[in-house]
């Protein structure tokens, strides 16, 4: 009777162990999945032995803060948009980050400061810096193409539909920006309730030609099927349909609002400690390196830089060429005004 209850326990426990050594990791689908399956999550399942599964979500922390006030949390590690990292983190909902006991050290034996300005903070780790800029396909355009922000927001110049995110991040910048304002005067123009008005002014004016997409799978789409002209789209997105589907899109970088994903750990994460050795393992300068073969989006390190494959460097957004006119998203602005702006922002989509 012993020996069966230790053949039991025995049992139990090694179904607990390796329970333990699963992980859910949950990310944006589509071709960043697919890069970051090719260059972190398939390569450390191959070197650790933990069976990881993935999960796809539209952002926000909606789903995370119910998993984790519920303390039913699923996920393990999580590929978020930097101003919603920011928001989990202040509501308490993700792990804090220590880079010098968490992160991998680069070559000279740096953590910290080998990552670019803003791609850390108290609770994420830069996965990759991406872009949302403006796309069209030019099979629409047989005379003048657009080829400025300000063009996107030309009806008479450029009267056919354009796409944009339902959501207020990137959309009031652009129309501040359209409207003339300075990109260093962006968000302090964003402060004031004249501001806030002069941009969704700007936004009404090409209200009645908008297709709001919320997938980032649905740009690419909207121009192939020519529900649209010109959208606002995730670069990487754009890149993925040029070159793997042939598709011919062009890309604006006029404009482009750059940000930064992270990596991060919910808090009641069900198998903390190898989601923070999966985190320590994707930021580290070599596997950062090795995602951008897979998709246009830059490392976030800046030992990764030097070992970018040279035919990707023009597609990223960090190239200088494309760069000339880039504004950062602010990510600690948003983090501080996302709740009242999502809800401004749908009580004009409802007008």
């Amino acid at each position: 009777m012993k020996k069966l209850a230790l053949v039991l326990v025995s049992g139990l426990t090694s179904f607990a162990v390796m329970a333990q050594e699963n992980l859910t990791v949950v990310t944006y689908g589509g071709s960043v999945a697919a890069a970051q399956q090719q260059s972190s999550i398939k390569p450390y399942a191959d070197k650790t032995g933990v069976k990881i599964r993935t999960e796809d979500y539209s952002g926000g922390i909606a789903q995370l803060k119910a998993q984790v006030e519920s303390k039913k949390v699923a996920w393990d590690v999580i590929d978020m948009e930097m101003p919603d990292a920011v928001r989990a983190c202040n509501a308490g909902l993700l792990e804090r980050i220590n880079p010098a006991k968490d992160l991998a050290a680069a070559p000279d034996g740096s953590t910290a400061t080998d990552f670019l300005p803003g791609s850390l903070s108290d609770c994420g780790v830069g996965a990759y810096i991406w872009s949302t800029a403006v796309a069209y396909n030019t099979n629409a355009f047989k005379g003048q193409a657009p080829t400025t922000l300000a063009d996107f927001f030309d009806l008479k110049e450029f009267p056919d539909k354009r796409g944009l995110r339902k959501a207020p991040r990137a959309n009031l910048e652009w129309a501040l920006l359209a409207d003339g304002v300075p990109r260093d005067q962006v968000y302090e123009t964003l402060e004031t309730d004249e501001g806030l008005q002069r941009a969704f002014k700007k936004l009404d004016s090409i209200k009645s030609q908008v297709i709001w997409w919320e997938a980032g799978a649905q740009p690419p789409q909207l121009l192939a099927d020519g529900q649209v002209t010109m959208t606002s789209a995730w670069n990487g997105r754009i890149w993925a349909a040029q070159a793997k589907e042939k598709q011919p899109f062009k890309i604006i970088w006029d404009g482009q609002m750059y940000d930064i994903d992270v990596w991060a750990v919910p808090v009641g994460a069900p198998n903390k400690a190898k989601a923070m050795d999966f985190l320590r393992f994707a930021t580290s300068t070599q596997i950062m390196a090795d995602q951008s073969q897979y998709i246009a989006y830059g490392p976030t390190r800046k030992s990764s830089q030097p070992l970018v494959h040279a035919d990707m460097k023009s597609s990223m957004p960090t190239d200088p060429a494309n760069f000339a006119t880039a504004l950062q998203v602010n990510s600690q602005w948003w983090g501080d005004h996302a709740d009242e702006l999502n809800e401004r922002f749908n009580a004009w989509l409802a007008k």
